[in-house]
Formats: C-alpha cells, structure tokens, sequence
C-alpha cells in the first residue's frame, strides 16, 4: 500500500510567477498580431470569397484565443499578488464562465 510521498513539484517562486506573467503578455501581442491579419485579409478586395470565409472562421478561433489569454493573463497576475493556486484558477474559471454565457455560439 503506498503512502503520502509529500508534494510531487515544488511550488513555483515568485521569479519563475513573473516569467509566466510576462509570457502570456507576450503571447497576447501574439494573437493581436494573428487578429489583425485576418481582419486585413477581409478588407482585401482581391481575395476569393472562400479565402474571406476562411478569414471569417479563422477570427473566431482568434476572439476565442483572446479570451482564453486573457485569462491566463489575470491567473498569473494574481498569482503575482501572492494570491493561491486555487483562489486564481477559479477566478480564471468564473471569467471564463462569464464570456460563454455572453457568447453561448462558441
């Protein structure tokens, strides 16, 4: 019969909380970066229109990116308070509720 071993990672420090904050910043520039090519993609006037309908599938998989970035943004800044690993998830978890319930196509 195994026994409690204790921990499995230990926790993360406050410096390696600060890399992953400023990652998932980056990563939004990402994707803001990806929307606006898509959104140029529709303003073109040269394009076929299955490369517009492509664009136009192509920005909801960007809104919905935005929206899971934004919460691993505000995870990580709370962490960054010195706020739980809990606490943080379930309030990514209720951001996350909140723009499904407003968006219920996605």
């Amino acid at each position: 019969m195994k026994k409690y071993s204790g921990i499995k990672f230990p926790p993360l420090t406050e410096k390696e909380i600060e890399e992953r904050y400023k990652e998932s910043k980056e990563e939004m520039g990402e994707v803001l970066n990806w929307k606006k090519e898509e959104e140029g993609k529709l303003n073109n006037k040269n394009l076929t229109p299955q490369a517009k309908g492509a664009a136009k599938r192509a920005l909801i998989k960007v809104y919905r990116r935005i929206s899971t970035v934004n919460g691993n943004i505000l995870y990580w800044k709370l962490r960054k308070e010195g706020k739980s690993h809990f606490y943080a998830s379930i309030e990514r978890n209720e951001y996350w509720d909140k723009l499904k319930k407003e968006n219920p196509k996605e």
